[in-house]
């Protein structure tokens, strides 16, 4: 028998569970995690205001303590979040299981490094006290089972905002954004914040090098909204709209007709504890729609990427070397380089199942609601071989 077979116990209620998203209610982040436990039948979605921390994390007491859930699962790995699901965990024994898709205290350290040794305690405290954790990656999975949790499982993510099989025009959405017909389009989709501390954001490598490249035939789109915004348009200078295309956020819904209007997509990371442990949240929509990718020589580029992506030098996209060998390649790039990258790229639907995944995070979580007793009101049922 199945570990989720013989679970039910008649006329007995489910086990709650409640979710939230650090990110916030509404968030792709909300959207994924709710997704995930969908298979559980007695689930509450917990609110969640990230421009409100402190009366987020007074609200998530006071709503836990009201539902007095079975088990409770945190999408993303913010202080406020992270310090409600300890507490419970700690004053009403109410288990937990968190999901990230970086390292934590590398990638709060990389915003604020002055805190590096507590965001380092912060990490493992959470590991520790948590009962499983759900890893974006297999590097994250194991680096939370290396700092003290119990149980973990890998999703590594999935195609959001729609999948590739959807109509798209890419010659009319080049046209809205200006590019000329018959260009080279390189670009990416995301989240535009910037680092103060590195001073850069999403897409500079692109811009400063399209700034440099001589030829008319190829242009660099960046598609995303947030504080980098300004900064890429004032780097961008007087190629702004002749080789550099900055057409803002769009919905979700949209990232995948974005892509299909791409030739190259960019997804660099830093060659460390950030970078390293990642998939990023686009690669999914990226390799969906048949995109090769620019990159870092970080383990995903081998892992998934041998054949279908470039792997620049370099240990950051910052990185003199890696800027350096980004103008090379663009300045080399043309459409038979492109198919062979394209042509290598292998099928990832197994990796990127959607159904698959929320199976395996439902299985998962039923063990842990078994394993704790809070499966059913009857206690842990019988263990099947």
């Amino acid at each position: 028998m199945s570990s989720t077979e013989g679970r039910e116990v008649p006329g007995a209620k489910p086990p709650k569970v409640a979710w939230f998203a650090t990110k916030g209610s509404g968030s792709n982040e909300a959207l994924r995690i709710g997704f995930l436990t969908g298979v559980l039948s007695n689930r509450v979605e917990l609110p969640f205001d990230k421009t409100a921390k402190l009366a987020s994390f007074f609200g998530l007491w006071k709503r836990i303590r009201e539902e007095r859930p079975a088990l409770v699962v945190m999408e993303g790995t913010g202080i406020a979040g992270g310090l409600v699901c300890m507490f419970v965990r700690g004053f009403l024994g109410i288990p937990f299981v968190f999901s990230s898709g970086d390292a934590v205290a590398p990638f709060l350290s990389a915003h604020h490094g002055w805190a590096g040794p507590l965001y380092a305690w912060y990490e493992r405290l959470l590991c520790r006290m948590a009962s499983g954790f759900i890893g974006w990656t297999p590097y994250l999975t194991g680096r939370a089972l290396a700092f003290g949790a119990r149980r973990a499982v890998t999703a590594p993510g999935w195609v959001i905002g729609g999948g590739a099989e959807v109509p798209a025009d890419p010659r009319a959405l080049r046209k809205s954004w200006g590019v000329p017909d018959g260009a080279i389009v390189v670009g990416m989709v995301g989240s535009l914040m910037w680092n103060h501390r590195y001073r850069w954001c999403y897409g500079m490598d692109l811009v400063l090098a399209a700034r440099k490249l001589a030829r008319n035939d190829l242009v660099v789109v960046i598609v995303g909204g947030g504080s980098g915004l300004e900064r890429l348009e004032k780097a961008a200078g007087d190629a702004l709209g002749k080789t550099v295309f900055l057409p803002g956020p769009v919905p979700l819904s949209r990232v995948t007709e974005v892509l299909q209007a791409m030739d190259v997509g960019s997804l660099p990371q830093s060659v460390d504890d950030v970078g390293g442990y990642r998939y990023t949240t686009k690669l999914p929509e990226y390799a969906a729609c048949g995109l090769p990718v620019i990159t870092n020589q970080i383990p995903m580029a081998y892992d998934i990427g041998l054949e279908w992506m470039w792997r620049l030098p370099g240990e950051a996209p910052w990185d003199g070397r890696y800027l350096h060998a980004l103008d090379e390649l663009l300045r080399e790039l043309d459409g038979e380089r492109i198919e062979t990258k394209r042509s290598g790229i292998r099928d990832l639907k197994h990796l990127f199942d959607q159904e698959e995944q929320r199976r395996r995070v439902g299985a998962f979580l039923e063990d842990i609601l078994d394993a704790s007793g809070r499966l059913h009101p009857g206690g842990r049922r019988d263990r099947h071989p």
